[in-house]
């Protein structure tokens, strides 16, 4: 079978130990991101499987429509990005591990990067020494504060598990039922959804991004966050109202923010509002990226294939009919 990976972006799924799962096949990896769909069409019109890396390409029904061969997407995690009823028109299986019960610990762990890294400075503080200069300021100390937590699944359980091991005081909001199920658990629940943008000091978004959370965060939240305030957000730029986390961060509340996300990826414009503030600590969507994240990933993905390609196929969010 032809199988295309698209977006890999530094050529690392054929060094994973996975890799050897799909001995046997004709294997294309592309390594840029392009989006424009006649170029898509050209590149993947002789492939039968396609693997996309996560949301990084659009797989609109005018592309499916344009790939005769392709039979089957195999990817992980959620799908807003792929049309899945142009997948079942034109015969297109798609399969999508949501790994039920594996939060990404990648992903949780570089949250808590970010966050040491803003409340210490230490991006400041490493370009400091590089100029020839010492200590430039204080940092602040996490122990004691209040670590608000919006969206309560696996990812922002396991966030609020490691806020706990530093001391803080971990509120939650969340859906109804996700309240309750962090009550009945024993962690505190906020008393609304503005009491915890108003009492956190540090305020981590682990929303999925779907039609009723996009945009969902506006300038009203975040103008209720305190003045020495971090956001941080890892899950999805599109949460946010469109530009106003720049518009709050000029206005001084949150104080800071870090943030892993963007509405356009990959984003390479050095004068985006976001990139040109002080108070912003910016990293390029690599929550996930690490080796084991991947290998476990793309794991899981390779079984999908080989499952489809013996008739068995698992996981199936849109079915060929």
């Amino acid at each position: 079978m032809r199988i295309a990976i698209l977006d890999d972006y530094f050529d690392t799924v054929r060094t994973l130990p996975c890799f050897g799962q799909l001995a046997g096949h004709e294997v294309t990896i592309w390594t840029d991101h392009v989006q424009d769909t006649d170029r898509l069409a050209e590149r993947l019109r002789d492939v039968d499987i396609l693997v996309p890396i996560r949301e990084r390409t659009q797989i609109t029904g005018d592309l499916v429509a344009r790939l005769p061969r392709l039979q089957l997407i195999s990817q992980i995690g959620p799908f807003p990005h792929i049309d899945l009823a142009a997948c079942a028109r034109h015969g297109v299986t798609v399969c999508s591990s949501l790994q039920p019960g594996a939060p990404s610990v990648a992903t949780a762990e570089f949250t808590w990067a970010l966050i040491l890294a803003a409340m210490r400075s230490l991006p400041q503080q490493v370009a400091s020494l590089r100029a020839g200069r010492w200590q430039c300021g204080v940092g602040r100390t996490l122990r004691g504060r209040s670590l608000g937590i919006h969206g309560f699944g696996r990812l922002g359980q396991e966030v609020a598990r490691l806020g706990q091991a530093f001391g803080m005081q971990v509120l939650v909001w969340a859906s109804e039922a996700s309240r309750a199920r962090a009550r009945e658990a024993g962690w505190t629940v906020a008393d609304s959804r503005a009491a915890l943008y108003a009492e956190s000091a540090v305020l981590s978004l682990h929303l999925k991004l779907v039609d009723a959370t996009r945009h969902n965060i506006t300038a009203e939240d975040l103008g209720r966050m305190r003045p020495d305030a971090l956001l941080v957000n890892t899950s999805r730029a599109g949460l946010i109202a469109p530009g106003a986390l720049a518009v709050a961060l000029r206005a001084g509340r949150p104080g800071m923010a870090a943030v892993d996300v963007f509405e356009d990826e990959p984003l390479r414009d050095p004068d985006h509002p976001l990139l040109r503030l002080p108070n912003v600590l910016a990293t390029p969507h690599i929550g996930y990226v690490t080796v084991e994240e991947y290998d476990m990933q793309f794991g899981e993905i390779f079984a999908q294939i080989r499952a489809f390609l013996v008739g068995s196929p698992i996981n199936v969010v849109a079915d060929s009919g």
